[in-house]
């Protein structure tokens, strides 16, 4: 469904974070490489609880997580340290980082702080084994432009990234500290922004920036995008973890879509005079059920709706329900769901049973009945939540920060966090910074235009390589003499061709490639051969490009012996030269390189064969 953003009043911020590609990590000498979590060499425990700030309160977001009992185990590597384990001080913030951030700030017309002070910021998901996460303001007022007008840039902050959740079980979470530490930037627009569209604009312009360093991590998780919408008669909502810029425009409608649908139902729920009953124990209803998740559970809690028949299974998302907000909330707190009249007789549970439910908690024709049911202890905490939740739906629309799904539609995480999670740092000195040799890098569109001009590529290979992982690895390789469109191909089209063939490419170093294109360069290997060199230094990373080539049967040809091959082709086909003259070229030409297998260059190739064909007609 379409909206009328201007109508509704649609404010919408960004939050991007992006990891930087620097040597070692924020506030220790640990590199920054992930690992995988067989490669762990040990394992810890912890349990985290909020604590108050130096005004002596609590943060409600933290406070709720804290309400969920759970173990947090950490996976331990060869390259971390005490820092990430939180058993010794963090060092002085990177160097390498610091900079890189200065330059972002440029790149974003920021006004840079005059002394970088690192504060602590409380979480309690386990995502940190200290408990809290250690933030820096480098920036501020800044602005990027978009088609629909400038978005103002509110600050950017250099951050240390959380450890890596690798899995969730029954007694916690699971975490590596691999991640964890790497130095990333926050950077956190103005609500500047209008429409969906230009919500994903700002987020493509911001990512071209970063990338234009040189100096940010690529692939999948290296940048989150979170986004802030509210409209006019709805409320502010965080959306996290937003992977894909192709989904920010979908999650910003969506997500007012929702805000509308909840409005509505407000407007419901207040002119049925809508009230929430105390939560009750129902388990005596069920003590016969055929219900397979409610019989196995050691209780059943359920709580009344006044008002709420026909609201609780009112769609609000595609694919999600006023019912499905409270499920959220139930698993929250470790349930795994809930049960509502909206949606019953179903699951099991009879209809004798939803009438004898509906008589238990004394629910009239325009009520609806929520329950859950788990551990005892589970399902009181987790209905009252429903119940609280089912509070706010009466009122309107809650602040609430949300995770987005792959679907473009988001989902409960937690309250909204607010300014008691902020306290100083005493453990890393301030810094004043240097902003001297600080040099605005330049902008990616600008060097798809330099990449045409000063090395002759298409304006498709251009833009693939400047925007592309490999950019560092093509400018090192024209530093060094190599005919960039070879490096670019290379680079862009050949390592691709390769995985998808499923050759190991993640085996190559940057520094095999270019040595590889090294050895074209000189004429020792044909361009033709690139490939199947890779390949076999794919497969053996202890070959050097040389002993690749000979592992490959691709030794070089002298121009005689090249010559030797074509005139071979030539007598095979010829009637065909006779016939076409030097329109035989293109089927020759095949014939030839594959009779060379890669052991010459294509232009070798072509001019003997073009100057034997010529001697013939």
């Amino acid at each position: 469904m379409s909206h009328d953003y201007e109508a509704l009043g649609l404010v919408a911020g960004l939050e991007i974070h992006q990891q930087l590609d620097t040597e070692t990590k924020l506030f220790c000498n640990c590199p920054t490489e992930r690992r995988e979590p067989a490669e762990a060499a040990r394992s810890f425990t912890r349990y985290l609880h909020p604590t108050k700030s130096e005004l002596g309160e609590l943060d409600e977001a933290a406070l709720e997580e804290s309400r969920v009992d759970r173990e947090f185990e950490y996976l331990a590597f060869d390259t971390t340290c005490l820092v990430e384990e939180d058993d010794e001080p963090p060092g002085r913030l990177d160097e390498e980082a610091l900079e890189t951030a200065l330059e972002i700030a440029s790149l974003l017309d920021c006004t840079v702080v005059d002394g970088v002070h690192v504060m602590r910021k409380i979480v309690v998901d386990g995502s940190n084994t200290s408990g809290f996460q250690r933030s820096a303001l480098v920036a501020t007022d800044g602005e990027i432009e978009t088609d629909d007008g400038p978005v103002g840039i509110a600050d950017m902050l250099l951050e240390e990234e959380s450890a890596a959740r690798i899995e969730e079980h029954d007694e916690g979470v699971t975490y590596g500290l691999d991640r964890l530490g790497i130095p990333l930037v926050e950077i956190g627009t103005k609500p500047d922004i209008r429409t969906p569209e230009q919500a994903r604009e700002a987020a493509e312009r911001i990512g071209m920036l970063l990338r234009s360093t040189g100096k940010v991590k690529r692939g999948l998780g290296t940048i989150r995008q979170d986004v802030n919408v509210s409209i006019e008669e709805g409320a502010r909502v965080e959306m996290k973890g937003v992977q894909s810029l192709d989904d920010i425009d979908d999650l910003v409608a969506n997500e007012v879509g929702r805000q509308v649908e909840l409005l509505d139902i407000a407007e419901t729920l207040q002119e049925r005079d809508a009230t929430v009953a105390e939560p009750q124990d129902v388990s005596g209803v069920f003590e016969e059920t055929d219900s397979g998740v409610i019989a196995g559970a050691e209780s059943v809690f359920a709580v009344r709706l006044g008002g709420f028949d026909g609201i609780v299974g009112r769609e609000i998302q595609p694919d999600r329900r006023l019912g499905t907000e409270f499920s959220d909330h139930a698993k929250r707190h470790g349930a795994g769901g809930i049960f509502h009249t909206d949606e019953l007789p179903a699951y099991g549970v009879t209809e004798a049973e939803v009438e004898s439910l509906r008589a238990a908690v004394d629910a009239q024709a325009d009520d609806a009945v929520a329950l859950v049911a788990a551990d005892t202890e589970i399902a009181e905490g987790a209905i009252e939540a429903v119940a609280d939740r089912a509070e706010t739906a009466i009122e309107g629309v809650p602040e609430e920060t949300r995770g987005a799904n792959e679907d473009g539609t988001s989902q409960y995480l937690r309250p909204l966090p607010g300014a008691a999670r902020m306290y100083p740092e005493t453990d890393v000195p301030p810094v004043e910074p240097d902003l001297a040799d600080v040099e605005t890098p330049e902008l990616l569109t600008e060097r798809v235009d330099r990449y045409r001009t000063e090395f002759g590529l298409d304006a498709g290979l251009a833009e693939q390589v400047a925007y592309g992982r490999y950019m560092p690895a093509f400018e090192s390789a024209v530093d060094r003499g190599v005919d960039p469109t070879t490096a670019a191909s290379t680079l862009e089209s050949t390592l691709t061709e390769l995985r998808r063939d499923d050759v190991s490419v993640e085996n190559l170093t940057e520094e095999t490639v270019l040595a590889v294109l090294e050895l074209v360069e000189d004429g020792e290997l044909a361009k033709e051969g690139i490939g199947p060199v890779l390949t076999e230094l794919a497969d053996d990373s202890t070959l050097s490009a040389e002993d690749a080539i000979e592992a490959a049967g691709l030794s070089g040809v002298d121009r005689a012996a090249v010559r030797e091959t074509v005139v071979e082709v030539i007598e095979r086909n010829e009637k065909q030269v006779e016939t076409e003259g030097m329109g035989a070229f293109s089927a020759l030409m095949g014939e030839c390189m594959g009779a060379l297998r890669g052991k010459a260059d294509g232009e070798v190739v072509s001019e003997l064969l073009r100057e034997e064909i010529g001697k013939r007609t």
